[in-house]
């Protein structure tokens, strides 16, 4: 496995929806936006996919659309998490994984393990899993931090263990991570508004919201700082730093999929319990894009 193959900018893929169904057309024009945006990886069936509302067929249904769209143009990662191991194993013994280069998983929800039970929970699931894992931590939705300590015994314990989507919005936390990882470990951000600061510290990348929308965009910044031009970097990173409080104001995926409809791209829609943005969000964002020149502002359409 060449671990750099996921260094860069990896999206974190919605699922678009069109009157309550997976819209397969809309999906196939943001998978062909991204790879014409420079991005790095996909990441299919995460959180911002909205894959806890999606039954299995319909899981199954999307990587596999994924997975034939882009035709090994990019190295693709499926997202398998849950809070119950063993209905986790259960559910990747049923795929056939043709086509997808890495697991992403998160720590478990609602449960609220201990730093040994995440510790054990990840490594029941290395030894069964038929692909590399890549840890998801992210406590906002989760209830519960990886500690560093954890994520290092994981990384140096077993060669499955690639890198870590970090979410805790902790720099000091990744430092340490990036401090004592193993070589070959990548710690990508978890959070687009720090994926920069993350690249400044020795980060390798970030697993994105925005490069939905924004991906030609998103992925200069994250290429312009891995060469270490931050000069540059930081100069597009501001330009478009307003944006994102508004695509989260109202949860994700509901605020990039706003975006994503104004750009063309595919509908708000999202399911249940997920609703749509406030008309006082939808307004702020939009003109956020607007300054940005994403779109084109409602007075100029003739």
């Amino acid at each position: 496995m060449n671990h750099k193959r996921f260094k860069g900018t990896g999206v974190a893929l919605v699922t678009p929806f069109k009157e309550g169904e997976i819209d397969y057309k809309s999906l196939q024009k943001i998978i062909e936006n991204c790879i014409d945006g420079e991005v790095n990886f996909l990441v299919s069936l995460g959180t911002t996919g909205e894959s806890a509302t999606l039954s299995r067929k319909e899981k199954h249904e999307v990587l596999d659309f994924t997975i034939r769209i882009n035709n090994g143009r990019l190295p693709i990662v499926a997202g398998f998490g849950g809070n119950n191991t063993s209905a986790i194993l259960e559910e990747m013994s049923l795929y056939h994984f043709e086509g997808v280069d890495a697991i992403l998983i998160s720590s478990p929800s609602y449960n609220k393990p201990s730093q040994e039970g995440i510790f054990q929970h990840y490594m029941a699931l290395a030894q069964k899993a038929p692909r590399p894992i890549i840890i998801y931590n992210v406590p906002s939705r989760t209830g519960s931090n990886i500690d560093a300590e954890t994520t290092l015994k994981l990384a140096h314990t077993s060669s499955k263990f690639i890198a870590i989507k970090e979410a805790a919005y902790d720099l000091s936390q990744a430092t340490k991570i990036i401090k004592h990882k193993p070589n070959n470990f990548l710690v990508l951000s978890g959070d687009d508004t720090i994926a920069l600061p993350l690249l400044s510290i020795g980060g390798d990348g970030v697993i994105s919201v925005i490069a939905n929308a924004l991906p030609k965009v998103f992925s200069s910044i994250i290429s312009l700082g891995l060469n270490n031009n931050y000069t540059k970097a930081n100069k597009i990173h501001l330009k478009i730093s307003d944006i994102h409080p508004w695509l989260y104001k109202d949860g994700n995926p509901a605020g990039i999929k706003a975006a994503m409809e104004m750009m063309g791209l595919c509908r708000r829609e999202t399911r249940l319990p997920l609703v749509e943005i406030s008309e006082e969000v939808n307004s702020e964002l939009k003109k956020e894009l607007v300054n940005i020149n994403a779109i084109v502002p409602d007075d100029a359409i003739a």
